[in-house]
């Protein structure tokens, strides 16, 4: 702490006048650097939302699916073409199959719709849209667990032998991560569309952002699943 001190004389009377920094003496100001109302102070409550985190979040995600779909491929390519293999029995492909497949297929053109309208502000073109690819998700989701239950009605398990194994494996982790897709999809629907309200002007980038993140995870599962339908059904 700095004081400085000096006496006056008025009308034969001294007067004590001095400065103090960072006290209360002789009305000293509080210093710049310090306290929550400075001019070089952060002030609170700042948003440190970037959309370049999210995107290379999503990066990250997609590359971490597509090291474990790696890793099954190369398990199930090696199976295949083990010699001397006498359990290797590749299944018939179930039709709802081509159901789902065409289902995917079809979202992954939605999706682009979805992101187009949200590039453009149209609100309602945004919901509509979403809200056909969480259908056709869902529906897909269906047809998946119905092909399933027509390979249980056929007597093939997940334990029947490695092919109905490694089918059973590769399309139920792609439908986990379909799923997770769908519950993102439905956040954005539900946070970001609201029926006959405006969408507040602070809110739309981060609409935007977050809808062009889910575009990349969408159309990467999508293109996911057609090379999982060749590998299974073409590498016997």
């Amino acid at each position: 702490m700095v004081t400085s001190t000096k006496d006056i004389t008025v009308g034969g009377k001294k007067i004590e006048t001095g400065v103090r920094v960072g006290g209360t003496f002789g009305g000293g100001t509080r210093g710049t650097g310090g306290g929550g109302g400075g001019n070089n102070g952060k002030s609170g409550g700042g948003d440190n939302w970037t959309p370049d985190r999210y995107r290379i979040g999503m990066w990250v995600a997609i590359a971490s699916i597509l090291m474990l779909f790696t890793a099954l491929t190369s398990a199930y390519i090696v199976r295949a073409g083990l010699p001397g293999s006498t359990d290797w029995r590749p299944i018939s492909m179930p039709p709802l199959v081509w159901l789902s497949t065409a289902l995917i297929v079809v979202s992954s053109l939605t999706i682009s719709a979805v992101r187009k309208a949200s590039r453009r502000g149209e609100e309602e073109k945004h919901r509509r849209w979403l809200t056909m690819t969480l259908l056709l998700g869902f529906a897909f989701l269906g047809a998946q667990l119905l092909a399933w239950r027509q390979l249980v009605a056929q007597g093939i398990y997940l334990a029947s032998n490695p092919h109905s194994s490694f089918f059973y494996v590769l399309t139920g982790l792609h439908g986990v991560h379909i799923l997770g897709g769908l519950v993102a999809l439905a956040y954005v629907l539900f946070r970001f569309n609201r029926a006959g309200k405006l969408l507040p002007i602070a809110a739309e980038p981060k609409r935007r952002v977050a809808t062009d993140v889910l575009a990349i995870y969408w159309h990467f599962m999508d293109g996911l699943w057609v090379y999982l339908f060749l590998l299974l059904f073409l590498w016997r």
